[in-house]
């Protein structure tokens, strides 16, 4: 029996209307046509793709992984997979949320995001195949010339093709300054790309007709360095200014990796040999262009930790009900049966709560970030698309890490809830555990996002982000001053938030006298900065379920949860804020040859 699956459309939905208000934002950024029952259909038939043709092809793709054939580069996909591929192109979900001049249909980016979540937790590893994609088409259409948007984003948005990211070589992985991949002018206003790329995901497939590579290389008169970057639009089959499909280029996949988890996922190395590709954006202004598609897909990446982490979350749940063991440590709770079942027991509840706290938390967090992203692009206001623009860069590193991180614990405390039998294949949740472990590695580790948060978006801009954040608690909090159904929240809420203004200051303080002092803050400011947010959307959602038309048992649910959070998960700060205080000293003091064996 592996784990089965149910879209969570009920708490997607109270997340979206009545935590978020996205009706009313809708009708204020000009989506005038998408009403809600549009989005609730969008859902339903999200969560029947998901259910019923996605979550099947789950463990054959685990279990039967991708295959090259070395003689001609092709790789073949697990069986069901292509043929799930063409159904997700005939639904229409390629272009759900591009814009209509490309053939998409133009429905908010926010739309996106949970059905994001359903196919990740569907299947993460057929997911993996059209993630980029979006990216790609983000990234031509802000960088690439007319002609390169009318040649790639119609076929990319339609889903005929595919779109991936090439950044890391077998020598650098996130020091994209020391890449080698060149890019010599070919005399036809194209360029020739030659080098060795890896770690590609859906670099080579059987789902479409055509995989438009962005590459990151150097032209000849490139500088040393990160600003000697320029970025290529590299098809597998060349593609000419008339948008004309030509000969194979030359470029092929050299080899797959065989991995612990989404096997059905094909991760490919890519070797290009003088393939014709053509620049995108400006002369070594590569990495900008690529950030484009790199923070979407970071977006994208931290939805597959909420998508496993619902997947485990309901089969120990239903589990935790059905499993009999030993007797209620109270007396008997179901004395018709021979054992209490053991959701009855403190520490299975333990591990459920902390699961299910952490994912209502974060999709509160990712469908917020999906808001912004269309405030940034479309409000009429050019203050608020700016507010709108640094808040999701703020929160983006955030997202990616914690989400991730967190899915790496969800489905470690889903997987204990079976005991043994979470260990055998039977279940299916040793597959989501083997699965969210990459998570938190690609588009960026959990200490890079650190150090994004902490340096980029924390140190550079002064906190320009927290600051937005911030303000947003306290409006929300001075809204809810007195409630007395909110004091329990509020009050504590207030506290963190200053405590982590506090700690900002202070690090930044010490680092203006010691640079190793960002460092070595990162990590745990990133989390603590993770679970205030959750803190945060917790009370944010106890306040919006009580105002809601949804029954008793809902709104009780949201504020035990709530309580929960507060009371178990929340005091995790205080760990993160006492590493914070001890400085770099306890990091950097030992030389690396007092470390041990050699």
């Amino acid at each position: 029996m592996s784990a089965s699956y149910k879209a969570p459309l009920t708490d997607i939905r109270f997340a979206l209307y009545d935590v978020l208000g996205a009706e009313a934002l809708f009708q204020r950024l000009g989506y005038g046509e998408t009403s809600r029952d549009i989005v609730d259909a969008v859902l339903d038939e999200a969560a029947r793709f998901a259910e019923t043709v996605l979550a099947p092809l789950n463990r054959v793709g685990d279990e039967t992984g991708c295959r090259l054939d070395a003689a001609t580069g092709e790789v073949a996909t697990p069986p069901g997979f292509r043929a799930a591929y063409r159904q997700f192109i005939e639904g229409g979900w390629t272009g759900l949320t591009a814009a209509p001049e490309f053939g998409g249909q133009g429905l908010p980016h926010v739309i996106g995001v949970p059905l994001n979540e359903l196919i990740n937790a569907a299947n993460l590893a057929w997911g993996n195949f059209p993630l980029l994609s979006h990216g790609a088409v983000e990234a031509l259409k802000q960088h690439g010339e007319a002609w390169q948007q009318e040649a790639f984003l119609k076929p990319l948005v339609e889903g005929r093709w595919t779109g991936t990211m090439c950044l890391t070589e077998p020598h650098c992985g996130t020091d994209l300054g020391l890449l080698k991949t060149r890019a010599e002018p070919d005399g036809d206003g194209g360029h020739a790309i030659t080098g060795t790329k890896i770690f590609i995901t859906a670099g080579e497939h059987d789902f479409t007709e055509n995989i438009v590579h962005l590459v990151l290389a150097r032209l000849p008169d490139a500088p040393a360095g990160a600003k000697g970057i320029s970025l290529f639009v590299v098809p597998k089959f060349k593609v000419g200014r008339d948008g004309a499909l030509g000969e194979r280029n030359a470029l092929r996949c050299g080899s797959i990796e065989h991995k612990m988890g989404i096997k059905g996922s094909v991760t490919c190395v890519m070797n290009f040999d003088g393939a014709q590709g053509w620049l995108v954006g400006q002369p070594h202004k590569g990495l900008q262009a690529m950030f484009t598609m790199m923070n979407t897909a970071r977006l994208g990446v931290g939805l597959q930790g909420i998508g496993l982490s619902e997947r485990a979350y309901q089969n120990a749940l239903r589990y935790a009900r059905e499993r009999l063991q030993t007797r209620s440590l109270s007396g008997a709770k179901f004395p018709d049966k021979p054992a209490d079942p053991i959701i009855v027991h403190p520490d299975v509840r333990r591990m459920l709560l902390t699961v299910k706290s952490l994912i209502e938390g974060s999709r509160l967090l990712a469908l917020h970030a999906g808001t912004l992203i269309d405030i940034a692009h479309h409000s009429p206001d050019p203050a608020e698309r700016e507010r709108a623009d640094t808040l999701v860069s703020f929160l983006t590193p955030i997202s990616k890490a914690c989400q991730t991180e967190w899915g790496i614990e969800n489905t470690y405390h889903a997987l204990q809830c079976f005991g043994g039998h979470g260990y055998i294949a039977e279940h299916g949740m040793e597959q989501l555990a083997r699965d969210a472990r990459i998570t938190t590695l690609y588009e960026g580790t959990t200490g890079i996002q650190a150090l994004d948060l902490m340096g980029r978006k924390t140190a550079a801009t002064q906190a320009a982000g927290l600051k937005l954040f911030l303000a947003q608690i306290e409006a929300f909090a001075a809204e809810h001053q007195g409630d007395p159904a909110l004091a329990e929240f509020i009050g504590p809420l207030r506290e963190k938030a200053a405590e982590w203004a506090e700690l900002t200051r202070t690090i930044l303080a010490r680092a203006a006298q010691d640079p190793e002092e960002i460092g070595a803050a990162s990590h745990d400011y990133l989390f603590y900065s993770g679970y205030v947010v959750l803190a945060y959307w917790w009370a944010r959602s106890v306040a919006a379920a009580d105002a809601s038309a949804h029954g008793e048992a809902f709104r009780q649910a949201k504020r035990e949860t709530a309580r929960f959070y507060f009371a178990r998960i929340l005091p995790r700060t205080l760990a993160h804020a006492a590493a914070i205080a001890s400085g770099a000293a306890p990091l950097m003091a030992m030389p690396p040859e007092h470390f041990g064996a050699e």
